[in-house]
C-alpha cells in the first residue's frame, strides 16, 4: 500500500502546537483547552458543528457557514447561546488572538453542554451550550491523488440520521473510512440507498466524463458549500454539469474524478477499487474549476 494520506492532510506547522483556542467565551492556550467528561458531545456525540477556511485575511463564504451552523442547531433543537453576531465576533476575536491572517482553519463545535448525569435525555443538559473554536494554521499538502475504496456503509435516509447534518455524531463515516483503509485505500466511496454512487466519508464527490461534471443528485449527502460553489461555476462558466444517479460503472470509466471540501477545495483522485481513474493524476478539468474557485474566493 501506498504512503497513507488523507483529504485533510495539511503541511506540519509547529506554530500549531502554541494556538489559543476559544472555550465558552474564554480564549486559553492548547493544553488548557479542555471540556467536562461529562459533556454531552464527548459522552454522546450530541452537537453540531461548522467548518470555515482562512484566505488572505477573509472567512470564505462566512455567512454561508454561518447560516449552517444555525441551521444544524436548530435541526436537533439546540440553542447556541448567542446571536450570528456573537458567533462571528468569536471566530474573529479567536484570529485575532492567534494573529492568523492566511491560510487557515476554524471548526466551530457547539454542544448541547454539559450533563448533570451520564445519561442520554437532552434534558440532562441543564447548564447551556459548549461552544468551543479550534484554529489552526493548515496549509493543505496532499503529495497525491487520493485514492478510494467503495465501502458497505451508506450516508442514508434522513429518518436515521439526516446526512445532510453536520453532527458530531461521525461514527458511521469513520467506520466507513476504516473499511476503505482496510481496503488499501485512503477513504471511502459511500453509496447512497438505492446503490447509486453518492459522496466520501469526509467529502463531496465528482466525476467528469467527456467534459461534463457530474455529481450524486444531492438527496443522501451533505449539501457541502464547496459543492454548490463547484456546480455553479459550472452553470457560469458554460460548462456542462449535472446533479444526477449515476453507478459505480459509470464512475470507473470517467475521465476524471475528485473531491469538494472546506479544507482542500478540490482533491484529485487516482484510483476507485484499484481501478485507475483517467490519467491518475490532476485533470485538465479538476485543475481548471480549482482555478475558477481560487478566483471565486478571492472575489469575495
Amino acid at each position: 500500500m501506498m504512503s497513507e494520506v488523507t483529504t485533510h492532510q495539511a503541511q506540519d506547522d509547529a506554530r500549531n502546537e502554541d494556538i489559543l483556542i476559544y472555550v465558552d467565551g474564554r480564549i486559553v492556550p492548547k493544553n488548557e483547552a479542555t471540556v467536562s467528561v461529562y459533556d454531552s458531545g464527548f459522552m454522546l456525540g450530541d452537537g453540531v458543528w461548522e467548518g470555515l477556511r482562512l484566505y488572505d485575511g477573509k472567512w470564505a463564504f462566512m455567512d454561508e457557514h454561518i447560516d449552517r451552523l444555525f441551521e444544524a442547531a436548530k435541526a436537533i433543537d439546540l440553542d447556541i447561546g448567542m446571536d450570528r453576531k456573537g458567533v462571528i465576533s468569536a471566530l474573529l476575536d479567536t484570529q485575532n488572538a492567534n494573529g492568523m491572517t492566511s491560510n487557515a482553519h476554524a471548526r466551530l463545535m457547539v454542544t448541547r453542554g454539559i450533563k448533570v448525569r451520564p445519561f442520554q435525555h437532552p434534558s440532562l443538559s441543564q447548564q447551556g451550550p459548549t461552544f468551543v473554536i479550534i484554529m489552526e494554521h493548515s496549509q493543505p499538502k496532499i503529495p497525491r491523488p487520493i485514492t478510494l475504496a467503495t465501502v458497505p456503509h451508506q450516508r442514508g435516509l434522513p429518518m436515521t440520521q439526516d446526512p445532510k447534518l453536520n453532527s458530531h455524531s461521525k461514527l458511521n463515516c469513520i467506520l466507513a473510512c476504516i473499511a476503505a483503509q482496510k481496503a488499501g485505500a485512503d477513504e471511502a466511496l459511500m453509496l447512497d440507498v438505492h446503490g447509486f454512487v453518492n459522496t466520501t466519508n469526509a467529502c463531496n464527490f465528482f466525476i467528469v466524463k467527456k467534459g461534463a461534471v457530474w455529481t450524486s443528485t444531492g438527496d443522501y449527502c451533505m449539501n457541502g458549500i464547496t459543492r454548490q460553489k463547484v456546480i455553479d461555476l459550472c452553470r457560469a462558466n458554460d460548462i456542462l454539469v449535472f446533479e444526477r444517479n449515476f453507478s459505480l460503472v459509470d464512475t470507473y470509466s470517467a475521465d476524471e474524478a475528485f473531491l469538494t471540501g472546506t479544507f482542500g477545495a478540490q482533491t484529485p483522485v487516482s484510483t476507485i477499487d484499484g481501478r485507475q481513474i483517467g490519467s491518475g493524476e490532476l485533470g485538465p478539468m479538476t485543475k481548471r474549476l480549482r482555478s475558477l474557485y481560487k478566483d471565486l474566493v478571492d472575489r469575495a
